[in-house]
């Protein structure tokens, strides 16, 4: 899956709430109501990572989580990137 252009990718991320482009990478923070739900969120995560073989960059500090994405096979950002944030995003939201 080749990386997206500049353009496309300012273009995904208007329609992609608090995502945004920071060293060449998507990504988003994330604040949960605590620590032991910010874990509970992570291990969401881990699973959609695993099924779609595709795995974000994490940090967690205490109840905020960072998540950040690129597709580093492409040297860049994929549709694959935008489609595990959309998924990220429905999990939190559940």
């Amino acid at each position: 899956m080749p990386a997206l252009s500049a353009q496309d990718i300012q273009t995904r991320l208007q329609d992609m709430k608090d995502w945004i482009l920071k060293n060449d990478q998507i990504t988003r923070t994330f604040e949960a109501a605590s620590f032991h739900r910010a874990i509970g969120f992570v291990a969401q995560i881990a699973i959609l990572a695993d099924k779609a073989d595709h795995h974000p960059d994490i940090d967690i500090r205490y109840s905020t989580v960072v998540i950040a994405l690129s597709t580093h096979s492409e040297n860049g950002i994929t549709e694959k990137d935008f489609s595990l944030a959309k998924q990220i995003d429905e999990a939190f939201s559940q």
